[in-house]
């Protein structure tokens, strides 16, 4: 199979390319800058191509059977700009009907169901919801994936020698490692006929609180001695009153801190294979 990958160069992104590339999918990346591309995946093909730019689009998935998405809003993106998961799609799927993409696969998140609950509502998950409403309405059969927290995200905690935390919150997370995820993913296009649609829960093998998380991989992390420093949520609101990239880590830290997560997963382990990687085995092999 043909598979085409938009996102292969983020941090969510790299693991399932590879994934996809180890199973002996013929991949072709999707980038805005393919040099970046080619020297993370050297071996693979590689076309330049943009979300704002419906020609290059229609370009690069030729010849192609379906498609992988790993897009998402940037902590620093305004509401009234450019969203990949919206007016990305405008162009993304036309182009993807006119091409014959046979299937789309989607990196969603299950956090997004907090919307709405305690009143808490937020612009980000309205572009998430609305992303899923625009790849259902399009008619191309869709492999979506809703995942827990994933293990990749203690790296953008990491300021110097510390993991940053903000809040505290006895909810826990069933987090999950990108190369688990990565693999379920390679699993769903290999076992899933393409004319199916098929959602999945993706969760990893524990549960912990957020801080205990970080406190684990902290505690097995080989490359440097962390510590983990904790901050009230409450000031990391005030101080996102005048940086959005600190606005937005508020906004899902209080998601992440009361969205009563439960495990989901037995199906998505059933048919696409059971996460193995632990936070402290991915804290060592980091």
């Amino acid at each position: 199979m043909n598979i085409a990958i938009i996102g292969a160069t983020g941090l969510l992104g790299k693991p399932v390319t590879q994934q996809l590339i180890d199973a002996g999918f013929t991949v072709t990346i999707l980038a805005r800058h393919p040099e970046q591309a080619q020297a993370l995946f050297p071996n693979t093909r590689v076309v330049k191509a943009d979300l704002r730019d419906p020609a290059s689009l229609a370009a690069g998935l030729q010849n192609q059977d379906a498609l992988y998405l790993s897009l998402s809003v940037l902590q620093g993106e305004k509401q009234s700009e450019f969203h990949t998961e919206t007016n990305g799609l405008d162009n993304l799927l036309p182009a993807a009907q006119r091409a014959g993409i046979r299937r789309i696969g989607y990196l969603s998140s299950i956090v997004m169901r907090y919307q709405g609950m305690n009143g808490f509502r937020w612009w980000v998950f309205d572009v998430k919801h609305e992303a899923v409403r625009r790849l259902k309405a399009s008619g191309i059969p869709h492999l979506i994936f809703y995942p827990s927290t994933f293990m990749e995200t203690f790296f953008l905690q990491l300021q110097g020698n510390r993991l940053a935390l903000a809040g505290s919150s006895e909810v826990r997370l069933w987090m999950i490692a990108g190369r688990d995820y990565g693999r379920q993913v390679a699993a769903a296009f290999q076992k899933i006929s393409l004319g199916e649609s098929r959602e999945y829960v993706v969760q990893g093998p524990e549960a912990h609180t957020l801080e205990a998380g970080a406190r684990l991989f902290a505690k097995h992390y080989q490359k440097q001695k962390l510590s983990v420093l904790k901050a009230p949520l409450t000031l990391l609101k005030i101080i996102g009153l005048a940086s959005r990239k600190v606005n937005y880590g508020a906004h899902i830290l209080e998601a992440l801190h009361q969205y009563p997560e439960r495990f989901e997963a037995a199906t998505t382990w059933a048919e696409l294979g059971s996460p193995i990687t632990t936070v402290p085995e991915f804290a060592r092999t980091a």
